[in-house]
């Protein structure tokens, strides 16, 4: 159980990303510690940071002797990033088929609907083959 002090899980890199999104500029830790307001330590918001960059969800840049952190080019925003993580996880697999054939197949009609009418939008790639 998550205790009162306790965040649950993905939430402080939710805050970090909502903090950066509306920054639109890149910001160093401190500034992002102080947008996130309460108790949190500057070293929880660098273990934080460092690992949004390990997973490629923030770019840094070098300001002095620190970082400045912001939003890689695909994880914008919310629906960026959730795309983000989609390719990732099908990276991550072999059996590309049979992933795409189940996440397909647990689409409600609509969301099918949705994805079958952005993938007829989609330009046909080079030389004619079929996607």
């Amino acid at each position: 159980m998550i205790g009162p002090q306790r965040r649950h899980p993905g939430e402080l890199e939710a805050g970090v990303l909502a903090v950066l999104w509306a920054a639109g500029a890149p910001l160093a830790p401190a500034a992002i510690q102080h947008a996130l307001g309460g108790d949190l330590a500057r070293t929880t918001v660098s273990t934080i940071l460092t690992r949004l960059h390990r997973k490629g969800v923030l770019v840094r840049t070098r300001v002095g002797r620190a970082f400045a952190y912001a939003p890689a080019q695909e994880a914008q925003d919310a629906p960026g990033l959730a795309a983000r993580r989609m390719r990732s996880e099908l990276e991550k697999e072999v059996d590309r088929q049979t992933v795409l054939a189940r996440f397909v197949s647990g689409l409600s009609q609509d969301d099918e609907r949705l994805l079958r009418g952005l993938l007829n939008e989609l330009p046909e790639p080079p030389g004619g083959e079929g996607r």
